[in-house]
């Protein structure tokens, strides 16, 4: 006998009620093992951990740009090699848009053809060896040293004045990269105070204060930061005054000198194990990330920017 309209109707009841007590059953089972998890992150008053992006910023006149640390360590390492040679923000700044455009600022070990580094240069175009171009100090050195030979690189368009180093098949692409090449070359040579910041997590290892001053010499040359002095056990800035573990004092000579240093160092500060930089009366910290006023003693001269003291990572102190 064929099923009654009645009938089948309340055999479909009988099957949504069933759907509905088994997709009940099965979010409260969810929400269950959401509770369970929550519980278990904040057993004790631990709270769960928060996950950070490690990124560094440049905040200036002619915008704000990003970079991961690798890129943000390598765009101060091309600032100071420059500054290095006497060679202005411009040129800081077209050495910074075109190693933008050809490696994204990593230090690269493959590239066309026979391209290699920051700034893909090309053994077989004399511009050395591939160990000597695999060296970012001596690759950023060379590529000042052809743009110092470009007339009124100063005011010339930057496609213009890259191009006539790089000889690329793409001029026009160095555009692309200028406002954040001008946005970190202002920052890193000191001429927009505590426009750099990073935003890091906690260390994992404790620094080693010798390869600090070595990679700073390297980069800066080995007469700058005249007067560079260690202390083992440097009292940090914002905390109660106690020692808590080594610090490097930089003696720049004018305020634009010390906050090129200063950022620098807080470029280099995931490469480096930089806890915090003071400069100028202002202190930039890990656990912050902006630049705030701080009336340490270790800030130097107020006003002056002489004095820039970095802050390294000691273990346990600033636990991974």
């Amino acid at each position: 006998m064929p099923t009654s309209y009645r009938s089948r109707r309340r055999s479909s009841r009988r099957r949504t009620a069933t759907t509905l007590v088994v997709s009940v059953l099965a979010v409260a089972a969810i929400a269950g093992g959401a509770f369970a998890a929550l519980n278990g992150l904040f057993a004790g008053g631990q709270p769960p951990p928060i996950s950070i992006t490690p990124r560094c910023f440049a905040s200036t006149d002619a915008g704000k740009a990003a970079l991961d640390p690798e890129q943000s360590a390598n765009a101060a390492l091309i600032a100071a090699v420059g500054q290095s040679r006497g060679m202005s923000p411009r040129a800081v700044t077209i050495a910074l848009a075109t190693a933008m455009q050809e490696s994204k600022l990593r230090n690269l070990d493959y590239g066309d053809r026979d391209s290699l580094g920051l700034f893909q240069q090309r053994p077989s175009q004399a511009w050395g060896t591939p160990e000597q171009i695999m060296d970012p100090v001596y690759s950023a050195g060379e590529f000042y040293k052809e743009l110092a030979k470009v007339p009124d690189y100063e005011t010339a368009p930057i496609t213009e004045a890259a191009q006539a180093v790089q000889r690329s098949a793409y001029p026009e692409a160095y555009a692309q990269h200028e406002n954040a090449a001008r946005s970190f070359a202002s920052a890193l040579t000191g001429h927009s105070p505590g426009g750099l910041t990073c935003t890091l997590g906690p260390a994992a290892e404790a620094s080693d204060p010798a390869l600090f001053i070595a990679t700073f010499q390297a980069e800066w040359g080995d007469s700058a930061g005249g007067g560079i002095t260690t202390t083992a056990d440097a009292a940090r800035p914002g905390g109660d005054g106690t020692a808590s573990g080594p610090a490097v004092t930089l003696r720049a000579g004018s305020s634009t000198e010390g906050w090129a240093y200063a950022q620098w160092a807080v470029a280099k500060a995931r490469q480096l194990g930089v806890a915090a930089v003071e400069a100028d009366g202002q202190v930039w910290d890990r656990a912050d990330t902006s630049w705030q006023p701080t009336s340490s003693p270790a800030a130097g001269d107020p006003g002056t920017g002489q004095l820039v003291t970095v802050h390294l990572v000691s273990l346990p102190t600033d636990p991974p």
